[in-house]
């Protein structure tokens, strides 16, 4: 692997406290500059289609403002789909507790898309995990509600938070489903001649 001349190898197009700690965790050297991007789906738009489009897109959005420091730029996006509904964050208490009353007892997929640019070159990675929940009463979901944490949670629930007790199984990546697949990342950092375990 190359580039290790410079202690920050690359920008993270991201708010996410998640993203960061997961890059942080497998000794990532970057700085974090987040993006706004529209995150609607296009009319018609599939669930695959629609993650890769917002993570290429937040990393686009990320070199235009930042590329021009001589850094890539990663941009991630991660979503909840019900067959081919996709299940954003929620916009108020009502929507939350009717995302969860849909992923009661049953088995979703949680799509994690990652995208590094640098200058004209963009490259994407995908990961797919099922995630199965255990059915849930709507008295926990109110009192989940109360925790603040479905808030800013696409499918209104965090995997590594209170919503772990909801999960009886995951069969696929635990890293996709907090927000950023290590194994995806790490091949596409490979693939620019970026490195990890950089930090001892």
């Amino acid at each position: 692997m190359t580039k290790m001349s410079s202690p920050e190898q690359f920008v993270l197009a991201s708010a996410s406290p998640r993203r960061r700690e997961l890059l942080e965790q497998i000794g990532c050297c970057f700085r974090v500059a987040p993006v706004d991007v529209d995150e609607t789906p296009l009319a018609g738009e599939m669930p695959v289609s629609y993650v890769v489009r917002m993570a290429e897109e937040k990393a686009a959005a990320g070199w235009q403002a930042y590329g021009q420091q001589g850094l890539p730029v990663l941009g991630a996006d991660t979503t909840v789909v019900v067959g081919e509904r996709i299940f954003g964050k929620p916009a108020d208490r009502d929507e939350a507790l009717a995302m969860l009353q849909q992923l009661s007892g049953k088995t979703h997929r949680v799509l994690s898309a990652v995208a590094l640019r640098d200058g004209p070159r963009c490259e994407h990675r995908l990961s797919e995990t099922l995630v199965t929940f255990r059915p849930l009463e709507v008295d926990e979901c109110l009192r989940y509600w109360d925790s603040g944490e479905p808030v800013d949670k696409a499918g209104a629930y965090a995997i590594q938070g209170y919503g772990a007790v909801f999960i009886s199984s995951i069969q696929g990546s635990y890293s996709g489903v907090v927000g950023l697949p290590l194994v995806e990342t790490c091949e596409l950092l490979k693939a620019f001649g970026l490195s990890w375990w950089m930090k001892t």
